[in-house]
């Protein structure tokens, strides 16, 4: 405890000054708080890290923390015998040393000085409000950077690496997501990072104008072109966006007729408006984007395939908000932000709130976000919203459909119970790496959630095994996950379907298709698998193809003479056992395959549905559950 008897500070201006001066020369800001955290005195300021708030002395730093920061390790837990510091995540995306020094003493008041430093802006980008109220963004990487988006998670990461590669260029862009996942905020930083962002930026809905009256948009059109039309005629987007950006945003939409003149002017870099016979030349970038399966479309004849290929040389595909939850704390306090200050408002919402928040699948992804916590400001009658208030905003509870997991073989109670139980708890770990936030998402207590988790760790995270075992320790972990999902999926094919496609196992055979489309819809739901096949056992060994996912290698009917790997797992799978390959070679690839057996009414083996997952998933996979598991290999 340091006591000062001798020198009164407040009366000594001089000394403040200099004490300011050195200060700031190290840190960004100083706050100095009573024992309470109730700050008495604030130096310095960290630009737009404490929002609308002018003038902190007054408020409680512990409180505001909650605020401003998201990691675990509050303030108030700090000890007050030593120098401490901790790097913590601030709600805008910025990295903050925070350092806190040991109690001062001062007329018998105690007082805790805090250091504040921004360390880091090069990894992360972050969303501001500009003096209009649209979305402005502060550089990254490139010295003529002005405008991104919040981004926090590693897929976010990649989609911008992408976009700055890309805007450097004038290439087609096609941009897939789903719908409010942002496609024109990156069409807009695609624009604004190349050279052509002092050029027009002409964004059209090919979904909102009528067919009929979408190719005078797009090409213009001359006086007398048709009846109705303007005397002095009017430009196309095409011509308006001359030089600049077109944004053709749901394009899966634009009908055939159209995308034969898009392609057209898409090869020859010109159009001729409507009742015109001189063209017009285009140095143009065209940024399309849709969210539909495009290629499904194609494959349907719903979308030109020489179009897609025209428009799809650079695809940059935005993940749902769901695959980067990371992101939704710093989203949700943007917004916030940003619509207090719309408003004239001061809304907070609570900690427990957010984390509410964060497990919601969002299916309306950033869209629906926005409008959410848009509602809140505006319709909220307390300054402060709860996780309980939260809930009449979004429907949580709505995302708990269960699908009980399916068992066609006997375990004991006990092991199927812990097995289950362990994969929820790491599922949950992995996705959330939050005890808190994973204790929500399965409706436990944080205790609970530790303890449970802990034991997982002690059981997997030994320090004195060889990398091969905590090889072994990860892989058998990754190979449950793959069984419950074989056992839990094998539950959809019909024995009787697979006793008749046995006698005619063809393309044109409907039943087939049937199960072609099925097995498509669990790759596409599962996620990770690169293929989904069913096979029949035959006599000598061999494994004869009967249905395949879409994307398959083999057709119906072709023979496969699996190496040893998978013939000795076949083996287990005919004996009525899910079992997974180790990583193994054939003609096709390296793979580590999952087989179940479908078995008729009389238990007996007709054919094994199997799932290949790439050697290159596997690895990357193992990583992932090392790291949430703290098993370094």
């Amino acid at each position: 405890m340091i006591k000062i008897n001798s020198l009164s500070v407040q009366s000594n201006k001089s000394f403040v000054t200099a004490l300011q001066s050195t200060l700031l020369k190290i840190y960004d800001e100083i706050i100095i708080t009573d024992s309470y955290g109730e700050i008495t005195e604030n130096f310095g300021k960290i630009t737009r890290l404490w929002g609308d708030r002018r003038n902190l002395i007054g408020m409680n730093l512990f409180e505001i923390e909650k605020q401003l920061f998201h990691e675990d390790s509050p303030l108030e837990n700090f000890n007050h015998e030593n120098k401490r510091s901790i790097i913590k995540t601030s709600w805008n995306n910025k990295r903050v040393l925070i350092t806190c020094y040991p109690d001062v003493k001062m007329e018998d008041q105690e007082y805790m000085t805090w250091g504040f430093k921004v360390i880091s802006r090069n990894n992360n980008v972050l969303m501001e409000n500009n003096t209009d109220g649209k979305i402005a963004f502060p550089s990254i990487s490139m010295k003529d950077t002005s405008r991104l988006f919040i981004m926090k998670s590693q897929k976010m990461m990649k989609v911008l690496q992408t976009v700055e590669r890309v805007a450097k260029v004038s290439s087609s862009v096609f941009i897939l997501g789903e719908s409010g996942v942002g496609k024109e905020v990156i069409a807009r930083a695609i624009h604004e990072l190349g050279p052509r962002k002092n050029q027009p930026f002409i964004p059209v809905n090919c979904g909102a104008i009528p067919d009929n009256l979408l190719e005078s948009e797009l090409f213009g059109y001359v006086e007398g072109a048709f009846s109705g039309a303007k005397k002095e005629g009017a430009p196309g987007k095409f011509e308006l966006a001359n030089h600049g950006v077109l944004f053709l945003d749901e394009i899966g939409e634009m009908p055939l007729n159209l995308q034969v003149k898009l392609l057209r002017v898409l090869q020859e870099r010109e159009i001729t408006p409507l009742g015109s016979s001189k063209p017009i030349q285009l140095d143009i970038q065209v940024i399309a984007a849709t969210n539909k399966n495009i290629q499904t479309m194609v494959e349907k004849g719903e979308f030109r395939e020489d179009l897609y290929y025209r428009l799809n040389v650079v695809p940059i595909e935005i993940p749902p908000l769901r695959e980067r939850f990371e992101e939704l704390p710093y989203l949700i306090n943007f917004f916030l932000h940003k619509y207090n200050h719309k408003y004239d408002l001061s809304v907070q919402i609570e900690q427990d709130a957010i984390d509410l928040l964060s497990i919601y699948e969002w299916p309306g992804n950033v869209r629906q976000l926005e409008n959410t916590i848009e509602r809140i400001v505006v319709t909220s009658s307390k300054p402060t919203v709860d996780a309980a208030a939260v809930q009449e905003y979004v429907p949580i509870l709505q995302e708990d459909v269960k699908t009980p997991p399916v068992f066609d073989h006997l375990m004991p109670l006990q092991e199927a119970v812990d097995l289950v139980e362990e994969q929820l708890i790491t599922m949950a770990m992995e996705k959330y790496k939050s005890l808190k936030l994973a204790a929500k998402a399965l409706d436990v207590s944080q205790p609970t959630m530790s303890r449970k988790y802990k034991k997982i760790l002690n059981k997997l995270s030994k320090q004195d095994i060889s990398p091969s075992e905590k090889r072994k320790i990860l892989e058998e972990q990754l190979n449950n996950r793959l069984r419950s999902v074989a056992i839990a999926t094998a539950a959809i094919i019909e024995t009787d379907e697979i006793l008749e496609l046995r006698k005619n196992p063809t393309l044109e055979n409907p039943i087939f298709q049937k199960l072609q489309k099925q097995l498509t819809m669990v790759i596409k739901q599962e996620g990770g698998m690169r293929w989904a096949f069913i096979f029949e056992i035959m006599e000598d060994g061999k494994f004869r193809t009967l249905a395949g996912d879409k994307n398959f290698c083999m057709e119906p009917g072709v023979i496969y003479e699996g190496g040893d790997e998978f013939a000795h797992v076949a083996r287990n799978a005919i004996k009525g056992r899910v079992e997974v390959t180790p990583v193994y070679k054939d003609i096709f690839g390296e793979w580590k395959s999952c087989l179940a057996p479908v078995m008729d009414q009389s238990g007996k083996v007709i054919a094994l549905i199997g799932y290949d997952y790439s050697k290159e998933y596997v690895e990357t996979e193992l990583k992932k559950m090392g790291k949430v598991l703290k098993i370094n290999l």
